[in-house]
């Protein structure tokens, strides 16, 4: 774990201003929003709130984009072919599985998923140019311009409530659906939030020089040496999982980097780079504490039982709402939760054994930073011993 903790920048933070070089791992995700800030503060020096939004809005060295499991993320900029590019799959199917429920809108309406993306690539195009829009109003306004390519029997289905959400129209879900695989593809972005919501922009306007392009090929085989950089050894399960694809749709990636990888065994077969396979033994175990956001990078790896006892699983990994993780010494001791109101914060600690007074003291001082970054004066932090926090 002391590898991974190393590659993941959780042994030592990097030098105040390397967000690129953090996100750039394996990106950050930013789900829950917010959550992003707070993984970049676990890994980065001196991070701030207005720090990071510079670097999206201003600067654009960092982009918010769709990538893998279809969950926006932040990605250096100057790399993000390598998490669009290379995060597509291959043929229908697998993008299919990407995006996920896409399906029965599709059958329904008697189109493939390719029809389905060039035809929003086309109404976006008409709709988005000079603009900042919302997904709610993006997608009110292309299902609305491309509902004249349906001949009369299928607009009735186009515009009928569809399953996915109270009210909404099938064509508008499709039209949301789609944009996953736009986003991929580098027609959309997301520009900065604001307020609660996190509008997109045409990539081509947002950024004043394209990412620089990359092969398909070249794009998948750098992600998956980032992902085994990051997580290995492990393998093509883990890794479809990671990226949001089926184990049969991995052949692509595996096949770009078959001559750099080794097997060894790891609780079974598994895979790791070559180059890195004679380091494991070389990095010293890692020392401070880190409160990690749910979402965080270093917690989406799959091999969960390497890092915390299967007991604690469900509460740390839940389909909704996850607590973040308290990282002490390498290790996961605990799970957090906060809750704040007036600019004040409550945040709450739980771990299955009792904490010293000295590791009490180093997590209060790391819950005020925390505290800072959301935006609160003051914080008080409560300790518990692991049941079920709610």
């Amino acid at each position: 774990m002391a590898f991974r903790l190393r590659m993941h920048h959780l042994s030592e933070r990097l030098g105040e201003g390397n967000l690129a070089e953090a996100t750039g791992r394996c990106g950050v995700q930013d789900s829950p929003p917010g959550s992003a800030l707070l993984s970049l503060h676990a890994r980065v020096q001196g991070v701030s709130p207005a720090g990071v939004e510079t670097a999206i809005g201003e600067d654009k060295t960092l982009l918010r984009t769709w990538c893998m499991r279809g969950s926006p993320h932040l990605v250096p900029t100057s790399e993000a072919s390598v998490f669009t590019t290379g995060v597509l799959p291959v043929d229908e199917q697998g993008e299919r599985h990407l995006i996920g429920g896409v399906g029965w809108a599709l059958d329904r309406l008697g189109m493939s998923l390719t029809e389905a993306v060039q035809l929003i690539e086309a109404g976006v195009r008409e709709v988005l140019p000079g603009r900042w829009l919302a997904i709610t109003d993006l997608g009110e306004e292309v299902a609305r311009q491309v509902t004249p390519a349906f001949p009369a029997h299928l607009r009735i289905r186009w515009e009928e409530e569809g399953p996915y959400a109270q009210g909404q129209p099938l064509g508008e879900a499709v039209v949301h659906f789609c944009l996953r695989i736009l986003a991929l593809r580098q027609v959309v972005c997301f520009a900065p939030r604001t307020g609660n919501k996190a509008p997109f922009v045409l990539m081509e306007e947002w950024l004043d020089t394209p990412a620089p392009p990359l092969d398909p090929g070249q794009a998948r085989a750098e992600l998956l040496r980032r992902y085994l950089r990051s997580y290995g050894p492990s393998t093509r399960a883990h890794f479809a999982a990671w990226l949001g694809v089926r184990v049969r749709d991995v052949g692509p990636w595996w096949e770009e980097l078959a001559g750099e990888l080794v097997p060894v065994d790891y609780n079974g077969a598994a895979w790791l780079l070559e180059e890195d396979a004679a380091k494991l033994g070389e990095v010293a175990a890692a020392t401070g504490i880190r409160l990690l956001p749910p979402g965080d990078p270093y917690t989406q790896l799959r091999d969960r039982w390497s890092i915390l006892d299967e007991r604690l699983h469900r509460e740390v990994w839940r389909s909704a709402g996850s607590p973040g993780t308290v990282l002490l010494d390498g290790e996961i001791v605990g799970t957090w939760r906060h809750r704040s109101a007036r600019g004040r914060m409550h945040l709450n600690i739980w771990t299955p054994e009792e904490l010293s007074g000295v590791q009490r003291e180093a997590l209060d001082t790391e819950a005020q930073l925390i505290a800072s970054l959301r935006g609160a004066a003051r914080v008080t932090v409560e300790f518990g011993r692991h049941g079920r926090p709610g």
